[in-house]
């Protein structure tokens, strides 16, 4: 969002909350990471380039439990945006395509792909590179060479790469943050290793899909640490990755029946906790040498903890103490 098209008295709750960001620090450009909470209270707000990486359930208990409710908040990220404006999204995601069928978006189009050929100006996966067109400008980069491994990652770079050249950002300096970037805390940070297993903490992974793209990052036999408060989740999108992934679950929560009814039977054990230390414990008992401890959650914190970042520190004291 660039501060010369940017309205000092809109109305809603990103415009105030942005114009407090303007008086207070001068800048070209801003980078907004927009919940579907915050987008329901924009009114007059205008994002220059709009991104959506996905849309799946979550938060359904705020949106009536109607998956509809919650897909046109998240498109409310386009709103305002006219055809000097950019919408890049995830063009492998079906609620995103089938939304682009029934929307007119008057904006610029840039989709992005793991898999499928992007014909226009937009970024895909080929040969294991990104590669991204925009007009006459290239870019490409080798999927090996990113600082963060997993199809998210790779999801979340050519998104980040594709601004930046809309920003006119020179492809060497893209390609030197893409290769050295570091991940931050709560997101599949790779914590501590002890006697031989690896800990990760995923405690910003509050819902399936979050949950499912940490699984299929794994590349080690895995101890998932899961649960909290459930947001509608339906768990039969992981039992695959669970199946050829997973050896061991370990419950978080205080009402674990979902999960347990979910996985029993499908993995070889499955225990409850109720506290942090305990889980972290049984995970580390459960493990062997060479296997990898995973908290991502797939679900709220707001039964045992005040919210994910201290669900994440104290996993991380927790692991710290054994």
């Amino acid at each position: 969002m660039k501060k010369a098209g940017f309205d000092v008295a809109m109305a809603g709750n990103i415009g105030k909350s942005f114009a407090r960001m303007v008086a207070e620090e001068d800048h070209s450009h801003y980078v907004l990471e927009l919940s579907s909470f915050q987008l329901d209270g924009m009114i007059d707000f205008k994002a220059d380039v709009a991104v959506l990486m996905n849309v799946t359930p979550d938060h359904l208990d705020r949106y009536d439990y109607n998956m509809q409710n919650y897909i046109n908040s998240k498109f409310r990220i386009v709103q305002n945006q006219t055809a000097d404006d950019v919408f890049i999204y995830f063009a492998d995601d079906e609620i995103v395509k089938k939304e682009l069928k029934n929307r007119n978006i008057p904006s610029q189009l840039l989709p992005f792909s793991l898999g499928k050929e992007i014909n226009s100006n937009g970024a895909k996966v080929s040969n294991d590179k990104i590669s991204i067109q925009l007009n006459n400008k290239k870019f490409e980069m080798s999927i090996y060479d990113l600082a963060l491994q997993g199809k998210h990652n790779t999801c979340n770079s050519m998104a980040a790469a594709i601004v930046g050249k809309v920003s006119g950002i020179r492809n060497e300096f893209i390609r030197e943050c893409l290769s050295d970037f570091k991940g931050v805390d709560h997101r599949l940070e790779s914590y501590l290793t002890v006697h031989g297993i690896d800990f990760i903490n995923d405690s910003k992974a509050t819902n399936i899909n979050s949950a499912w793209y940490a699984l299929e990052s794994m590349t080690k036999p895995v101890v998932w640490i899961v649960g909290g408060v459930d947001k509608g989740n339906d768990y039969t999108e992981l039992m695959e990755l669970v199946k050829s992934k997973v050896k061991a679950i370990v419950c978080l929560g205080k009402d674990n029946a979902k999960i347990v009814n979910a996985f029993k039977g499908i993995v070889p054990e499955v225990i409850e906790t109720e506290s942090m230390e305990h889980a972290v414990k049984s995970s580390y008992f459960l493990a062997k040498e060479g296997d990898t401890v995973l908290l991502s959650p797939a679900c709220a914190s707001f039964d045992l903890f005040n919210n994910y970042e201290e669900r994440g520190q104290l996993f991380k004291d927790a692991v710290r103490n054994l």
